[in-house]
């Protein structure tokens, strides 16, 4: 019986990467995991609600220290927008804003020690079961860039017209003329379009995705050193501490890059081709 209840590398492992499903899921295409949800929701209220209480009692004189830090955020966020987005920004600016803070903190995430959140987890609230970072579940990424692709689908729309929207499907980027050609043309027009309606979903959830997830393994991986003797310990702690300036580097800079694309996008969307 103890052999059964052994704690190896790849249990322990397969334990910090299990998520907490519904009770009544057990696997599938449906399955709802509970504990991104859960940590999603937690830190837009927090870090979103955050702003608004600092915008809500923000004063024109001497800002503090904490209106500063929420002024330099906001400044910084319609710089980069302004940037890219030659068009009225101001719905734009706050898109970008929230997608990128809200990706950040739940970036974020991944710094929280693995084996003191699983205890915490245990023992507090008697789950044995959670995932903290919910960008490193591919649901989370693929539901913010199908997010994206509706307001990609809306701007174009808002912007060019139904019909307008449909040209530019079947006539870019080959054109329809001349006439005769026009039935070998569309073909591939739509099927370049398809692939780049397609494709940027992907490309934006899956970098995002695979960026966290790694660094999630990263410090499991790290973490499983100190098993190995009194150098491993020591080893691990120096890794660890390296692996946390690196991955926190590496969330602020995922977040920006999603938050970039997530501008750049719907700037297309209002280009005429």
């Amino acid at each position: 019986m103890a052999a059964e209840h052994e704690l190896d590398a790849s249990s322990y492992i397969q334990h910090h990467l299990t998520f907490l499903t519904h009770p009544s899921e057990e696997g599938g295409f449906w399955t709802v995991n509970v504990d991104t949800i859960i940590t999603s929701v937690i830190l837009g209220v927090l870090v979103l609600g955050f702003l608004w209480l600092v915008v809500r009692k923000a004063t024109p004189g001497v800002p503090s220290k904490t209106q500063a830090f929420a002024e330099l955020a906001v400044e910084f966020v319609n710089d980069q927008v302004r940037s890219m987005f030659h068009h009225d920004y101001r719905i734009v600016a706050p898109i970008a804003l929230t997608v990128g803070l809200w990706v950040v903190f739940m970036n974020l995430a991944d710094l929280l020690p693995v084996d003191i959140m699983a205890w915490i987890y245990a023992n507090v609230f008697h789950l044995h079961a959670w995932r903290t970072v919910a960008t490193a579940d591919v649901n989370t990424t693929f539901a913010l860039s199908l997010s994206v692709l509706g307001l990609m689908i809306f701007y174009n729309i808002r912007n060019k017209g139904l019909g307008g929207w449909a040209h530019e499907l079947y006539g870019t980027p080959f054109g329809t003329r001349p006439v005769w050609a026009a039935v070998l043309l569309i073909p591939f027009n739509l099927l370049f379009n398809a692939i780049e309606y397609i494709s940027k979903p992907l490309s934006h959830s899956l970098r995002l995705f695979g960026n966290m997830y790694a660094g999630e393994i990263m410090f499991l991986l790290i973490a499983l050193l100190a098993s190995s003797g009194i150098f491993g310990m020591v080893g691990g702690a120096v890794a660890q501490v390296a692996w946390i300036l690196f991955d926190g580097f590496i969330a602020v800079l995922q977040a920006y890059i999603f938050m970039m694309l997530t501008v750049a996008y719907i700037a297309m969307a209002h280009e005429h081709h």
